[in-house]
């Protein structure tokens, strides 16, 4: 029986083999449907009809996943509910800048281990981890229902990317390939939660991404609180990996700094933060928390981010405020959790970290 599940994870090479393909250039005619989208063997237009229907009778279509729910905003949001060969539900966002800029928001699990406190993706715990076909099959979606070329990818969908690192740089080599849909690596954003092994791994591959790390608050205390992931590696084994990462990939960081009302936007963090800073080269990205049902945090004030702002003006801190898109959607922020999951019967992966 064909186990081919889908063919956006498979090399020019692979796809001769596992095609069994008499011609090796018949490889890099699929590779170009598929890049463009095209997903059914009939529509292949320059194989020969008989290569079409044998493809057509070994595997049906040359996709794994369906799209079972869509929902926009009026910011140009597009939230997508994908559904997987196995029948879970994952999600994947399409969100649009002030300068029309398209970027795809995509998941690389389904579920998520880490326990952040103040995400909603993290109240499903972690199913699986997310195959590279089924990263790049999500792009692929959002790409067929949006009417602009997506041309940046941020991995800040469902789950903690670097506890899927094997999968998730084979999705980002596929992206980049100048023969596939050639993104260049610095419209590519990995984001984590700090996990340090996976952050040491990408300076040894030396992947120039650009990297996004959820840090919340600067006191290793509250942090721990926060989230859970501070337990496993502080913030000064956080800090010691990324200046490793810098000094091999010498890229700019993103600091992600979730504003939690009342908790981390006293004068006290914005001290740690500054300390916690010095030696990096990083912006730090102020995040006013998108509400999600059942979590114990409110969205601060205009007033309260306004005195914090002006406390990090002081302390000569970068910053950028990210103003919230696709929250009418529940596809912000912290804000992604598929409620189709419910009532299924799956395993729960407890070992989650991929080494």
């Amino acid at each position: 029986m064909n186990t081919l599940r889908s063919l956006y994870g498979l090399s020019n090479d692979e796809l001769i083999h596992s095609l069994s393909l008499a011609k090796p250039y018949q490889a890099r005619q699929i590779s170009d449907w598929l890049t463009k989208g095209v997903t059914s063997f009939s529509e292949m237009t320059n194989l020969s009809k008989a290569d079409r229907e044998r493809l057509t009778a070994l595997m049906g279509s040359a996709i794994s996943s369906t799209v079972v729910t869509q929902s926009g905003d009026a910011s140009g949001a597009l939230k997508l509910g994908i559904k997987t060969h196995d029948g879970l539900t994952i999600e994947a966002v399409l969100l649009t800048d002030e300068r029309g800029r398209a970027t795809a928001c995509l998941s690389s699990q389904v579920g998520c281990a880490q326990g952040c406190t103040f995400c909603k993706t993290a109240t499903m715990g972690l199913v699986r981890n997310l195959a590279a076909y089924e990263i790049v099959e999500q792009y692929v979606h959002l790409q067929r229902y949006s009417e602009r070329a997506i041309t940046h990818l941020v991995y800040m969908g469902m789950g903690e990317p670097l506890a899927n690192t094997t999968e998730v740089l084979k999705s980002v080599r596929i992206f980049h390939d100048p023969q596939r849909f050639n993104i260049g690596l610095r419209r590519i954003t990995i984001s984590t939660c700090g996990l340090v092994s996976g952050i040491e791994r990408l300076a040894r591959e030396e992947l120039a991404v650009r990297l996004a790390v959820s840090l919340v608050t600067a006191d290793n205390r509250l942090r721990s609180t926060i989230m859970a992931v501070n337990k496993r590696y502080n913030v000064h084994e956080l800090k010691d990996a990324l200046l490793t990462y810098q000094r091999a990939c010498g890229k700019r960081l993103t600091i992600e700094y979730c504003l939690l009302g009342g908790v981390n936007t006293d004068e006290v963090n914005a001290y740690k933060l500054a300390d916690w800073l010095t030696g990096l080269d990083a912006l730090v990205n102020l995040i006013p928390w998108n509400p999600a049902d059942d979590l114990p945090y409110t969205t601060p004030t205009e007033a309260e981010i306004g005195r914090f702002e002006r406390l990090l003006d002081r302390l000569s801190i970068t910053y950028t405020r990210r103003r919230s898109r696709g929250q009418a959607i529940d596809g912000a922020c912290g804000q992604l959790a598929v409620a189709l999951n419910k009532g299924l019967e799956y395993h729960l992966i407890t070992d989650d970290e991929d080494e």
